[in-house]
């Protein structure tokens, strides 16, 4: 298991506040807030108490492959229910090696890999990719058959929007599979 990213850490200290310590993220920062006549000490001391209550928080909610794999269930028993085979998938589960995908399907083997990148993506968007692989032990390519059971998700093009802005915010190109 590859070690975790130590995140940048941005202290702000503020006179008005007098004992109080809060921290929140900020994109890829931490930001933690405490009194301004803390000590270097006592700031360095709450900066990993507030790193550890993020990282515990994190564990918490957390999605897991057994939660992605009732997703799918309720996602094909709304949206494919005449094809129970796309219900039936080998395997599905995060992963972190896809930096060029959100997800892929391989339906000669049944298996569908989610990428992690999406996890703290609000639902529906995360919904809208996990259909997308779904509809794919339907309809292996990305013909009008396949784009018509994608576009059954209310939300779809929306969901594709998003997808392309974090892309090219990221400065990368947009890829649906």
């Amino acid at each position: 298991m590859a070690a975790a990213r130590k995140p940048v850490v941005e202290v702000r200290r503020s006179e008005r506040r007098r004992r109080t310590v809060s921290a929140y993220r900020d994109g890829e920062r931490v930001v933690v807030l405490i009194p301004g006549q803390f000590s270097r000490a006592e700031e360095r001391e709450w900066v990993d108490r507030m790193l550890e209550r993020l990282a515990a928080r994190d564990q918490r909610t957390r999605r897991t492959d057994t939660e992605l794999a009732a997703r799918a269930q309720r996602l094909v028993s709304r949206y494919l229910a005449e094809y129970p085979s796309a219900g039936r998938p080998a395997s599905i589960r995060w992963v972190s090696n896809q930096n060029g995908r959100w997800g892929s399907c391989t339906p000669a083997d049944r298996t569908i890999r989610i990428s992690d990148r999406i996890m703290d993506m609000p639902d529906w968007v995360v919904d809208y990719v996990l259909l997308h692989e779904l509809v794919h032990l339907v309809v292996p390519s990305h013909s009008t058959k396949f784009w018509a059971l994608v576009g059954r998700y209310p939300r779809s093009e929306r969901a594709r929007g998003y997808l392309e802005g974090v892309s090219a915010a990221g400065g990368q190109a947009f890829h649906e599979d």
